[in-house]
């Protein structure tokens, strides 16, 4: 969390007495305002990554359950097939709920839209290359178990892209643009 406006008000009010006492114009109140800013604009900045990783951090969270389920143990790759489908198609049922909650001639509702944004970009990303950490060595599973939901431990993990014919490739992590 940033701490610039603090740092300043304390270094204004031990220069000058009580901040109460700046008028509106003064370099004081001035270098107060930009110092709000720049922290206003750092924590926007830090809401944004924390919500561009939040994808990737539930997906290393869903393949760390499925290696807890297996007692640590790497995984075939038919069994990492169906992990990905599964994760793939996790929005289905939501998404025909929410279609059957609507009434017939009503337009979709923003929360269906999204849903089949989210679905179509899963589906397009496995035809391609699913992004997923390697599951099916003995080293990568015992990291990924370790895994306590931090951005910093995924960079440690080796990566790879399985596609839905099963074509593996090595990949990097974080991802650049989309694939």
């Amino acid at each position: 969390m940033p701490k610039t406006l603090e740092r300043t008000r304390k270094a204004i009010a031990k220069k000058k007495g009580p901040i109460e006492s700046l008028h509106q114009y003064s370099r004081d109140s001035k270098r107060l305002h930009r110092a709000q800013v720049r922290d206003e604009k750092l924590e926007k900045i830090a809401a944004s990554r924390k919500k561009n990783d939040k994808p990737y951090l539930e997906r290393a969270t869903f393949f760390q359950e499925a290696i807890g389920q297996n007692e640590g143990k790497p995984l075939q790759m038919d069994v990492i097939q169906e992990l990905i489908q599964t994760y793939v198609h996790q929005y289905d049922e939501e998404l025909n709920e929410v279609k059957k909650a609507r009434r017939p001639g009503r337009p979709a509702s923003a929360r269906e839209d999204l849903l089949k944004v989210k679905i179509e970009k899963l589906q397009k990303e496995h035809q391609s290359g699913f992004l997923l950490p390697v599951l099916d060595t003995e080293e990568n599973a015992a990291v990924l178990g370790r895994f306590e939901g931090s951005w910093s431990y995924l960079t440690g993990l080796k990566w790879v892209r399985i596609s839905s014919a099963g074509a593996v490739q090595p990949s990097s992590f974080p991802p650049r643009g989309d694939h």
